[in-house]
C-alpha cells in the first residue's frame, strides 16, 4: 500500500512575494517539500469591500512570482476555492503536515474564516504556524514597549528565498491538483491608469523614490497632482505584500543621513504610522463597523442617497472634491490629504455616517488595507475623541494645493475653459460671465449640493460639544491608555501613508 508523501503548504494572502517572506522561509527551514498556493476565495470575491482592480493586482503579482519560480520548475497554485476545500483536494495526493502563513489583520470575513480553518486544522492533524506580519502583534492588551519591539523587528535580517533542489513542488506536481480543482486564469486586461501588481515593478518604484523622487517629498506631499510623482507610490505594493515593510524601512534607514535625508525621515515616520494603525485595528476589531470610541455611537445622522451618489460620482458642485472622486475611480490613488478631504466632506459637509463611505472607498483604493482604512475613516470623521477635529474646506485646499487648478481641470474637464478662480468656485460666476464663457452652471456642471458654511458650522458645533461628553471623554482615556500613552514615540497627529 502506497503512503502519501507528507508535505507542507504555504498559504499566500497579503504577502505576495518570495523575498523576506517569513512563511516561505519557515517552510524552507522545515526541510520538507512544500507547495505555495493562493486561493481566490468566493467569500472575498463576493465581499463588498473588494473590486476587480484588487483581483487584477493580485493576479499580476502572482504572474510576477511565477516568473521567478520558473527556475525552480514551479509556480503558485492559483485556484478559485475556499481554503478548506482546497486542502481537501490536496490531500487526495499528499498528506499535509504543516501549513505556514502570516497572521492577517483583515476584515470580519477573514477573521471568521480563520477561526473555521483553525478548527479544520485541529480536526485533520494539520499544524498551522502563523508568523506576525510586518511587526504587528496579535493578542497584546496594551502597547507597552510596542514601538521598540516594532523597530527591533524592522532591523532584523531579511529572509531570503533559497529552497533546496526541488523542495518546492514542481509544475507537474501542481497540475495533478489543478486537474481536480478550479484553477483561475491569471490574465488581466491592460489598464495603464492603475499601478500594476508584482514585486518587480514595486521594487522599481522603491528604487526610483529613494534615488530621485523623494527630493520633493515634503514639499509636494499635500499637492493632489505633484504628489503622484514625489510621494513613494509604494502603498499598493505594501498593502498586498509585494514588498515587505522591513526591506523598505532598511533601505530608507541607509539614506536618511544623506542629502535630502529629512524627506526620507518624513517618509519613514509614515511607515511607523502605518504599523501603528494596523496594530490599533488588530486590537480593536469592532472598528470595521462601529466607532472605536463608544461615546460616538449615540451620534445619529440622516442618510441621503442623493448626497452619497453625488459624492461617489464626483457631482457635488465642489470642484476639488469632484476631481478627487473621479481620479480615484479612474486610477485607484489619492494622496493622504485628498483622502482626508473627501472623507471629511462626506462625514461633515454632507453629514453622512462614515460607515456609508467604507465600501465605496475600499473598492476604489487600490491599496485597500483594512488596518489603515477603518481607523482613518473614523479619525477623519472626528469620532475617535483623541484626535483634533479637522473639517477640511475644499475651496481653501484647492487654492492652496492646486493653485492653477491643473488637477481640477484634468479630472473635471467641464471646467477646462474657465479662469482659475472660477475653476475653483464656478458658482461665483454671474449669468453674464457664464454667457461669456459659454458655460451654464447647473447644466454643464452642478450647483453646490449643500451650503458649505452652514454645514461646516453645524458639524463643528455638534462634534465639539459631543467631544465634551462624559462617555466620550471616558472612552478617549481608555483609547489613549491602550494605544498611545504607553508609546512615547507615537504622537497624536493626522499623518499616515502617502
Amino acid at each position: 500500500m502506497n503512503t502519501k508523501e507528507k508535505i507542507n503548504l504555504v498559504w499566500l494572502k497579503r504577502d505576495l512575494r518570495l523575498h523576506d517572506n517569513e512563511a516561505i522561509s519557515n517552510a524552507i527551514k522545515n526541510g520538507k517539500r512544500f507547495l505555495i498556493f493562493y486561493a481566490f476565495e468566493t467569500i472575498l470575491l463576493n465581499d463588498v469591500h473588494y473590486n476587480i482592480r484588487h483581483w487584477n493586482f493580485i493576479k499580476q503579482s502572482i504572474v510576477d512570482i511565477n516568473i521567478e519560480l520558473k527556475e525552480h520548475e514551479s509556480k503558485i497554485l492559483s485556484v478559485t476555492s475556499d481554503v478548506i476545500g482546497l486542502c481537501n483536494q490536496i490531500q487526495n495526493f499528499y498528506t499535509i503536515e504543516t501549513l505556514f502563513s502570516h497572521q492577517e489583520t483583515g476584515i470580519l470575513t477573514t477573521y471568521t474564516r480563520d477561526k473555521e480553518f483553525k478548527r479544520y486544522c485541529r480536526n485533520n492533524n494539520i499544524n498551522w504556524k502563523e508568523n506576525i506580519n510586518n511587526g504587528v502583534q496579535r493578542g497584546i492588551q496594551h502597547r507597552g514597549n510596542w514601538f521598540e519591539e516594532w523597530e527591533s523587528y524592522m532591523n532584523k535580517s531579511q529572509e531570503s528565498f533559497n529552497p533546496s533542489n526541488q523542495q518546492v513542488l514542481t509544475t507537474n506536481d501542481i497540475k495533478k491538483i489543478e486537474n481536480i480543482s478550479n484553477p483561475i486564469s491569471l490574465k488581466t486586461s491592460l489598464n495603464t491608469n492603475f499601478q500594476k501588481g508584482g514585486r518587480t515593478l514595486g521594487y522599481k518604484y522603491l528604487r526610483t523614490f529613494f534615488k530621485e523622487r523623494h527630493k520633493d517629498y515634503m514639499f509636494h506631499i499635500s499637492k493632489p497632482a505633484l504628489s503622484r510623482t514625489s510621494c513613494s507610490r509604494l502603498s499598493p505594493y505594501l498593502a498586498w505584500g509585494n514588498l515587505s515593510v522591513r526591506e523598505v524601512f532598511q533601505m530608507g534607514e541607509k539614506m536618511k543621513n544623506k542629502k535630502y535625508g529629512k524627506h526620507i525621515g518624513a517618509f519613514l515616520s509614515r511607515l511607523r504610522w502605518q504599523a501603528h494603525f494596523i496594530q490599533k485595528f488588530e486590537m480593536e476589531h469592532v472598528m470595521e463597523n462601529a466607532s472605536v470610541n463608544k461615546g460616538y455611537h449615540k451620534l445619529k445622522k440622516s442618510i441621503s442617497k442623493k448626497y452619497q451618489d453625488a459624492w461617489k460620482k464626483g457631482q457635488t458642485g465642489y470642484p476639488l472634491v469632484d476631481a478627487c472622486m473621479r481620479c480615484l475611480q479612474e486610477t485607484g490613488y489619492l494622496n493622504f490629504r485628498m483622502r482626508a478631504l473627501t472623507v471629511s466632506f462626506f462625514t461633515h459637509i454632507l453629514w453622512q455616517p462614515w460607515q456609508d463611505a467604507t465600501t465605496h472607498l475600499s473598492q476604489m483604493f487600490l491599496d485597500f488595507e483594512p488596518g489603515i482604512h477603518f481607523p482613518q475613516l473614523q479619525m477623519q470623521a472626528g469620532e475617535t475623541g483623541i484626535n483634533n477635529l479637522r473639517i477640511y474646506n475644499p475651496i481653501k485646499n484647492g487654492i492652496e494645493h492646486d493653485e492653477d487648478a491643473h488637477f481640477i481641470k484634468k479630472w473635471v474637464p467641464e471646467l477646462n475653459n474657465l479662469d482659475t478662480i472660477f475653476a475653483h468656485e464656478p458658482y461665483l460666476m454671474t449669468p453674464l460671465e457664464q454667457q461669456m464663457y459659454g458655460f451654464s452652471l447647473g447644466k454643464d456642471y452642478p450647483k453646490p449640493i449643500v451650503d458649505l458654511k452652514k454645514t461646516r458650522k453645524k458639524a463643528s458645533d455638534i462634534l465639539w460639544n459631543l467631544k465634551k461628553n462624559s462617555e466620550v471623554r471616558k472612552e478617549s482615556n481608555r483609547i489613549l491608555l491602550k494605544h498611545t500613552l504607553s508609546d512615547r514615540n507615537i504622537l497624536l497627529t493626522d499623518k499616515i501613508k502617502e
